[in-house]
């Protein structure tokens, strides 16, 4: 008999590919600094929303990326503090305090352990196509909308800088490519900015960095039971949240790179970020979609160093080289993430020709989900709202599916109906409309052999055609069931409304 644990997801160690390749250790090792640089403003602005220190939201980002690099089932996704987990605990802190924010962020950390250990990470393949590329759209859109602020009311000097910035993105990569050019661009731009006095909005604008890395401790709260039902809410909101983001993007890395991910390793390892994380007084996180779309598809990162790395080098860069961090105005990020979001945009699913062949339905979900993600500012409601669109318009697509077709034996005396299609909820509702119940001979076969029963209201139909058969003295015979529907009809036939 094989051990309970026989279904929990394995940690295996394997040699590292970028011990082997000098090209890819100099990718990975650069694509972790851009990323770490990118990564300060976002989870200070982060911060500012859930209403903590901005060494709150930098400490989260530190151990949620380390950890994840670790125990994560998604090589060179980044995870840290995100805007989606800061709107969800911004009350509780607001409320009860920093303790009790921590202590949820241990509590979402074991739920989503649970959740990953029970296959949640499953449920990824009930989100169609149509939803996805929604999903990648909508992130594209928020991505840039979260740029705007930073371009609006600002000095005349920050335009001039942003358009050299992107220039530097668009052209530098054919000149070389060994250096990544949101590299490049982040460095002339606070060169130019440093040496020539120019007075912009800069990293150090946004917060004070912290000066010494994290210490690990327990939550400031009471361990009663008052406390627990008190971020019970909250922690269960947020490990939904952070699991939904974290394999949404996961699929999409799956997708650029042609890999692969564990799901269910990247479920428990995002609990296990946010365990420890909650420990060293952060704010928690999930999967990060922006920094992860500049690892992986602008800087070309492929491995769990850039990970680890992005994660460690924002530590180094804040404690070391925080007066120099502090310079690097936020026109040469928002370069970068403007490109990141141009870049991350699906252009192809919005050309005429695409639109024209497409069907209406599901570009209708694609649609509703990208609405519904900017509406709310949040990716994980759009991914359900169309979702569940999309399985509505399944279902009405379907639900006429099963025809019904009747041949007459010559002698008059009996009527064999077969029965094509699939059967379940919404295709058995017009089933029991297609038969003649007054002008049928006596002996009616309806054959089956044609479909599959999937569901009780499958059966429930059956009954009712034999109920409206047997009130005009006539007999039905069910014939061509395979195993699995005999078995169904067998069990629940009689039994739904209480008998014929």
């Amino acid at each position: 008999m094989s051990s309970p644990l026989s279904a929990a997801p394995r940690f295996r160690m394997s040699k590292p590919d970028w011990l082997a390749s000098p090209k890819l250790l100099r990718t990975e090792v650069l694509a972790g600094l851009v990323v770490a640089l990118a990564l300060i403003p976002e989870a200070i602005s982060f911060s500012i929303i859930a209403g903590v220190d901005p060494s709150i939201g930098l400490f989260a980002s530190f151990t949620m990326a380390v950890v994840i690099s670790v125990v994560g089932g998604r090589k060179a996704m980044i995870s840290a503090a995100t805007g989606a987990v800061a709107l969800v605990i911004a009350p509780l802190n607001q409320e009860y305090g920093l303790g009790y924010l921590v202590a949820a962020v241990i509590l979402a950390g074991v739920f989503q352990v649970i959740l990953g250990a029970l296959g949640v990470a499953k449920l990824m393949r009930f989100v169609p196509r149509s939803v996805m590329v929604g999903f990648v759209n909508a992130l594209a859109v928020m991505i840039f909308m979260a740029q705007v602020p930073e371009m609006h009311d600002v000095p005349w000097a920050v335009y001039p800088l942003l358009i050299g910035g992107l220039a530097l993105m668009v052209f530098f990569p054919k000149v070389t490519k060994v250096v990544p050019a949101p590299l490049v661009s982040i460095v002339v731009l606070t060169v130019i900015t440093v040496a020539a006095g120019i007075a912009v909005p800069t990293v150090g604008d946004k917060g004070e960095l912290p000066s010494s890395l994290p210490v690990p401790g327990l939550p400031d709260v009471p361990f009663t039971m008052d406390t627990l039902t008190t971020i019970a809410p909250y922690a269960l909101a947020m490990a939904l949240v952070g699991l939904m983001e974290s394999l949404m993007t996961a699929k999409l890395v799956d997708d650029i790179t042609d890999t692969r991910s564990n799901k269910t390793r990247e479920s428990v390892g995002q609990g296990i970020a946010n365990i420890v994380t909650g420990f060293f007084g952060g704010m928690g996180g999930c999967a990060m979609i922006g920094q992860t779309m500049i690892n992986v598809k602008v800087s070309g990162a492929r491995t769990r160093l850039s990970t680890f790395l992005a994660g460690s080098f924002l530590m180094v860069l804040c404690i070391v080289f925080g007066p120099v961090v502090s310079d690097i105005p936020m026109a040469a990020l928002v370069a970068v993430m403007v490109m990141v979001s141009v870049g991350t945009f699906d252009w192809h699913s919005i050309q005429p020709k695409t639109l024209k062949r497409m069907p209406l339905g599901e570009t209708v979900v694609m649609v509703a989900t990208v609405i519904v993600v900017v509406a709310t500012e949040n990716l994980a409601i759009g991914v359900v709202v169309g979702s569940v669109a999309a399985m509505i318009i399944f279902a009405k697509r379907v639900a006429h599916l099963a025809n019904v077709s009747g041949v007459v034996d010559p002698d008059g005396k009996q009527v064999v109906y077969s029965v094509t299609g699939e059967l379940f909820f919404a295709s058995s509702n017009d089933l029991v409309y297609q038969f003649d119940y007054k002008d049928d001979p006596d002996d009616v076969v309806i054959d089956l052999s044609g479909t599959h029963i999937w569901d009780a209201s499958s059966v429930a139909a059956l009954d009712a055609i034999e109920t409206k058969y047997a009130q005009r003295g006539k007999k039905v015979t069910i014939t061509g069931l395979n195993e699995p529907s005999a078995d169904m009809h067998g069990r629940l036939a009689g039994q739904l409304t209480g008998g014929h």
